[in-house]
């Protein structure tokens, strides 16, 4: 069988949000995470803030981690200071069947994000776990890294870096954003992006 890649996560602070707030990020939520699949019944949210999106590529999978985390960031209530975060655990591995949509499908990917979605820390915002051991360890020690860059993240690093995820250039985001090209990198470079960057398809790699 085909190895697959599970995310499961929920949203961070989302209950201290005004209802309708909640009722707008949920809304638009979804319609990001239906748009980066192929098919729809491979994205879903449930309880109000959790969601799990089955994914055929372990990069994207990934990156789109990273993406959803700058996505909750810059959502972030900053005049209420209510600051959106997300918590992910990818789990790679099998996929025994595919039900109706994601949430009644079953498989190794499955039991992987699901369990240990359920041992996550506070200060973790990203969790990889394949069948491995030696390579759970491994990404484990990298991804200690990696959090801690998350976690000192701002909302605007956090704009910069969604779009490039998004496949844009750093002149694109720019306009975007209506900053200059020399903000946009100097954004990326107290992020930390140059280091980060390679980190992340090191993990990839490592499971693929």
């Amino acid at each position: 069988m085909k190895t697959q890649a599970v995310m499961t996560g929920d949203i961070v602070n989302f209950t201290k949000l005004s209802p309708s707030k909640r009722k707008d990020l949920i809304r638009e939520t979804e319609v990001l995470l239906k748009t980066w699949i192929k098919e729809k019944r491979n994205a879903e949210i449930f309880r109000g803030d959790s969601y799990q999106v089955l994914f055929n590529d372990t990069l994207e999978a990934i990156t789109k981690s990273i993406q959803l985390i700058c996505w909750f960031k810059k959502h972030s209530d900053e005049k209420n200071k209510v600051f959106l975060s997300t918590r992910i655990s990818i789990g790679i591995g099998e996929i025994s069947y595919l039900g109706k949509n994601v949430l009644n499908s079953d498989g190794e990917a499955f039991h992987l994000s699901g369990r240990h979605f359920d041992t996550m820390k506070d200060e973790q915002f990203l969790a990889v776990h394949t069948n491995d051991v030696a390579k759970n360890k491994a990404i484990e020690i990298i991804l200690n890294f990696v959090n801690r860059y998350i976690a000192n993240w701002t909302i605007a690093q956090a704009e910069v870096i969604f779009l490039l995820l998004e496949g844009k250039t750093q002149q694109e985001t720019a306009e975007a954003l209506s900053l200059s090209q020399p903000s946009v990198n100097s954004r990326l470079k107290s992020a930390g992006w140059k280091e980060f960057e390679p980190a992340i398809k090191y993990i990839a790699n490592l499971v693929q």
